[in-house]
């Protein structure tokens, strides 16, 4: 395991043992895990982002933090967010990391998260042309979603 996981499970657990809305501090952190800050920011910019359900609020400085809250909406309000959320265009990293959030949040189904990202997969975009196929995956795939509802 490395130090990135080590690092987001202790943020997890924060989150967990606060009902989903965790205060830290990057120095503690850095220091808990001897590692720079940088690496803190790393995890929270790649794990804890909106595209994967928190908002992170940071202020910088001597009494400076970072809180870290767990966005826990009913299934049709995630739904319209994630479209929302989405611009003109969007990778299929992004779109994968925004249906596992989905899922999680009880939005969709497992079945219903397997056909999204069957039907937005560079598979089914292959006639696409590259330079395209985020924005098509983008329309499609907020397309699909809103249909959920």
């Amino acid at each position: 395991m490395g130090m990135s996981d080590i690092i987001a499970g202790f943020i997890h657990d924060a989150l967990n043992d606060t009902n989903g809305c965790a205060e830290l501090q990057r120095s503690e952190l850095a220091n808990r895990f001897k590692c720079v800050p940088s690496q803190i920011n790393y995890v929270i910019s790649t794990r804890f982002s909106p595209e994967h359900g928190y908002i992170v609020e940071s202020r910088r400085g001597g009494g400076g933090f970072i809180r870290i809250t767990r966005v826990n909406m009913e299934p049709e309000r995630l739904i319209m967010h994630t479209v929302n959320t989405i611009g003109d265009e969007i990778d299929l990293n992004t779109a994968a990391a925004l249906t596992a959030n989905l899922l999680q949040g009880d939005a969709i189904e497992e079945g219903q998260a397997r056909l999204l990202l069957a039907a937005i997969g560079n598979n089914a975009l292959r006639p696409v042309p590259v330079p395209l196929r985020d924005a098509v995956r983008a329309g499609i795939y907020k397309q699909m979603l809103i249909n959920i509802i």
